[in-house]
Parts: C-alpha cells; structure tokens; sequence
C-alpha cells in the first residue's frame, strides 16, 4: 500500500488547483511539481498525492475544516504552507489571526493529528513575502514572528515535523535574479518561484519519502 501525501495552505498551495489540476486537480503550483516528481521517480511506492490548498485560508480556516480535509484522508505525510493569510487579512479588513493564536492554533492542527494518526509526518513550510507589491512594510515584522513561529514549531516536533526555510530561498534567489521574477505580488510565486519551493522541499522532506 502506498503512501498518502497531503498539502495544505492557502493560494500559494491552491494555485488554482480545481480549474488548472485536471482529473488529479494538483494545481500547477509546487504540489504538481512535487507530485509529478515523485509519481515520475518512485513509481514503486505507490504515492497518493492529495491537494487540499484553498486559496484565502488562515490557521483559524485550516483548523475549521482539518477532519474533512485531513483526518477523513489518513495521510502518512502532511505538508502545511500557512500565514500569509493571518497577516493579509488583518491589514485589509481587520480580520487576521494574531501571532500568539497563530501559534496556538498551529499547534492544535498538528496535536489532533497525532492523537488521531500517531504516525504521520509534517512538512513545515515557514512564510514567506518579498518587499514589493501587495507588501506593505508593516508585514515584514509580523511576517518575520510567523516564520520564527513556523521554525519553534517544527523544533519542538522534532520526532515527526521537518522545516523548510523558505524566506531564506527566496532571499538568496534574489541575488540571482530580480524579486519580480520569483514573486508575482510579493506573495504569490511566479512559476520560477514554485519551482525554488519544489526544490527546498525535496530536500527538507528527503528523509520522509
């Protein structure tokens, strides 16, 4: 029996997964690419990839639909992408999740999982923004406390959770190339932009596939 391998998150992770994905509805975002990869390079263990990002989810909308979006799904491995939304919000209309509740709800997702599946696996995935666009630079500090969030998390589940650094990737691809040729708004990844997230979760995740 083969493996279950769950993303989760916001549009970054959605990326129009329902009217682009076809029959798979992967999306063509960095899911796809993972997917594609892994059904393409480890045909033997039987991969079942699963694409559950919705395009304006905080940490609060996750929580609200987890059991019918993960725990009904029984993944081995569960990848989470989520943040931006808790910021974005806020700063548009008063509606975003605080840091400390980000936190704490971040928390429960992982803590129901493992009361119902002991043994599933996290990937967690740190937000991420480039200065430019839909960024105004009151997000960068809020942004920055998620991201240090994202990372204590995945220290404290050590046994089960691998972190993905991906402001850092950014930051770096940056040197290489203007922040317009990653990014699209600041937020969303350009197709170059999904393909630095596919190759730092491959690495990341690498012990648990």
């Amino acid at each position: 029996m083969g493996k279950t391998l769950l993303f989760q998150g916001d549009s970054i992770t959605d990326c129009g997964r329902v009217t682009c994905g076809g029959a798979i509805a992967w999306g063509p975002g960095y899911p796809g690419l993972i997917g594609t990869y892994l059904v393409g390079n480890q045909p033997e263990k039987g991969w079942n990839i699963i694409n559950r990002g919705i395009s304006g989810s905080r940490v609060v909308d996750l929580y609200a639909r987890w059991k019918i979006d993960c725990l009904n799904l029984t993944p081995d491995i569960v990848s989470i992408l989520i943040g931006i939304n808790d910021t974005w919000h806020e700063k548009a209309s008063r509606n975003g999740v605080e840091v400390p509740r980000y936190d704490r709800f971040y928390r429960m997702l992982l803590d129901w999982t493992l009361e119902c599946l002991p043994d599933t696996k996290f990937v967690l995935m740190e937000p991420f923004v480039l200065p430019f666009g839909a960024v105004a630079p009151d997000w960068i500090g809020d942004i920055s406390q998620r991201r240090a969030v994202v990372r204590k998390i995945a220290e404290d589940y050590r046994d089960h959770a691998v972190f993905v650094p991906l402001q850092e990737v950014f930051d770096n691809a940056c040197k290489r190339a203007p922040q317009e040729y990653w990014l699209e708004d600041g937020v969303h990844p350009r197709p170059a932009g999904h393909q630095l997230i596919m190759n730092a979760w491959l690495k990341a995740a690498a012990e648990l596939l």
